[in-house]
């Protein structure tokens, strides 16, 4: 099976993979050749487009180039159920997000997630169950182009826990959503959240780039 990653600059995407996506003329492409993320950034910002892709041979390999060649900052997170079957969301910088941070040195991957999603809502996280997905995303940081990887968990939680956002990493809500009620996240979040929602099933039939 063809591998598939995208690389989201705020609300656009570039899709690395080794077959031509559905719908191609939707899209611009980028040569594989000559890509260059730190010259690619600029250049997608200033494009119309929104989709992109470059089509590559390896796109394992091709992902794990690109991550070499700028900075490389590696988080983990998690989507975190309750008993009651209500999902955890976070509300930072004016969009719903779920939490997540950088993982730290010495850190193995899955204690990291645990303890980001603990730190950032005031939970316990009884149970870390299986991968969801990686996501991508690039910004800018003192100057440099940095690509974040995020490795997501699905995790449960029992009990009633009093929330409490961490404000000191721009965390002023954080709620319990009923699956049938995540309309709101969805038209104000990060197209990477779109990712996880829609693996774990909490979004059908949303138009997700392929």
């Amino acid at each position: 099976m063809a591998q598939k990653y995208r690389i989201y600059i705020n609300q656009k995407v570039i899709l690395l993979t080794e077959t031509k996506p559905q719908n191609a003329e939707d899209y611009e492409s980028i040569d594989a050749e000559v890509f260059d993320l730190k010259i690619v950034y600029t250049w997608v910002l200033s494009h119309k487009s929104k989709l992109f892709y470059v089509l590559c041979k390896d796109a394992k390999l091709f992902i794990k180039a690109v991550a070499k060649s700028v900075t490389l900052i590696e988080a983990a997170g998690g989507l975190v159920k309750s008993e009651n079957d209500t999902y955890l969301f976070i509300y930072r910088n004016n969009k719903w997000d779920l939490p997540k941070g950088k993982i730290e040195k010495g850190e193995k991957v899955k204690e990291a997630a645990v303890r980001e999603v603990e730190e950032e809502c005031g939970i316990k996280v009884n149970k870390l169950e299986e991968k969801i997905c990686k996501t991508y995303h690039v910004y800018i940081l003192k100057g440099d182009i940095v690509l974040k990887k995020t490795h997501w968990f699905m995790m449960r939680s029992k009990g009633q826990y009093k929330l409490k956002p961490q404000k000191e990493e721009g965390i002023t809500d954080v709620r319990w959503f009923n699956k049938e009620h995540i309309t709101p996240i969805v038209k104000n979040t990060f197209p990477s959240i779109i990712d996880v929602l829609v693996k774990e099933k909490l979004i059908i039939n949303t138009p997700v780039p392929l």
